[in-house]
């Protein structure tokens, strides 16, 4: 590690407009990178499992070789979770209450059942069915982006309790919303600005730097990169996106979704074996639905040139104190270009 990087330092980054704290002399915390365990319920009844069908609410799509609706025979199993954070009946409704906004909590909250197989993490599937998860994933955004009602859908994994996640059993979730979440919303200021100043996309221009430099580069393939981001968040945050231009994940080819497993698996078997299968979570970050009614005019109208789409994964190997709470620092005891070097050292047939 250089000398520079031997010390704490501030980040900036640029599309989320936010500093972190690259904190390298807190590393030798002897908490650091470990997470107390927090065992989930591996119960014989789990409700995602095959044969257990009748436990969740009934299907809405499901890929099967054999069997019918909401029988055994299924590859990958789309159900409405059970316990929605918002309902899909209705017609959204704002109301202003003094000086506090109300919108009726209209949206859809599916769950992404990612195989039969009860133990065996994502990067363990063959290619052909990561690939058909990433297919079937991509198959229910374009569906909620057809509902007017809705200006984003948010696709994201939980994976270990301390992360979030309730049940064992491999899975995503699917949230779509009737607002454009705050988090995306800088995201789009940001390439939006970006755009005008230099017409160019700020994700290409910072893919393009990261690769040029080479030393936070996880993995890189043709069509896709990994690597861990200059302003990491956390210890091991990576982004995971398009080397080409591609403002959404509704256009993605069915060649570039097998590229999209593959690199999605080789970058969590190497979080995986480098830090002991660790809980995270990760994010589709996709283009909003220009198509909504209501609409502001001009609503993102320059998206298909500024925003590109991508993922961000975040493990769960430190905790959120309060400085960050208080301030919306974050601190980082590991510099993002020894994660990335710990990772590429990992030996993937182990």
């Amino acid at each position: 590690m250089s000398e520079e990087l031997s010390k704490s330092e501030l980040r900036h980054d640029p599309i989320q407009k936010r500093w972190v704290i690259i904190a390298a002399t807190r590393s030798g915390r002897p908490d650091n990178f470990s997470m107390a365990s927090e065992e989930l319920t591996d119960d014989a009844e789990c409700p995602f499992c095959d044969g257990n069908e009748s436990q969740t609410p009934p299907e809405i799509i499901a890929v099967r070789e054999n069997g019918g609706a909401n029988e055994p025979g299924w590859s990958v199993r789309v159900v409405p979770n059970k316990f929605p954070a918002l309902r899909i009946e209705g017609t959204v409704q704002r109301r202003g209450i003094g000086i506090y906004d109300r919108i009726s909590g209209i949206g859809a909250h599916e769950v992404v059942i990612e195989s039969p197989e009860h133990d065996t993490p994502f990067d363990g599937l063959a290619p052909e069915n990561a690939t058909l998860l990433y297919r079937v994933l991509q198959e229910r955004l374009v569906d909620l982006m057809r509902d007017e009602r809705f200006k984003y859908v948010i696709l994201f994994k939980n994976k270990g309790g301390p992360a979030g996640a309730t049940l064992k059993h491999p899975h995503h979730q699917v949230i779509a919303t009737p607002i454009t979440p705050k988090t995306v919303a800088m995201e789009l200021v940001a390439a939006r600005e970006h755009f005008r100043d230099k017409e160019r996309c700020i994700f290409c221009d910072i893919i393009e730097q990261e690769i040029q430099s080479g030393e936070r580069i996880v993995e890189i393939t043709d069509r896709f990169v990994a690597f861990t981001p200059y302003a990491s968040r956390s210890p091991y945050e990576i982004f995971v996106g398009p080397r080409y231009h591609e403002h959404s994940m509704t256009e993605t080819t069915e060649d570039d979704l097998a590229g999209l497993a593959d690199i999605m698996q080789r970058v969590l078997r190497r979080l995986r074996l480098a830090l002991n299968d660790p809980p995270y979570n990760y994010v589709i970050h996709n283009a909003p639905n220009t198509s909504v009614k209501p609409k502001r005019a001009s609503y993102w109208s320059t998206i298909v040139h500024d925003f590109h789409w991508h993922i961000e994964i975040l493990p769960r190997t430190t905790r959120v104190a309060g400085f960050e709470w208080g301030t919306g620092f974050y601190i980082n005891p590991k510099p993002p270009e020894e994660a990335a070097e710990q990772l590429r050292s990992v030996d993937e047939g182990d």
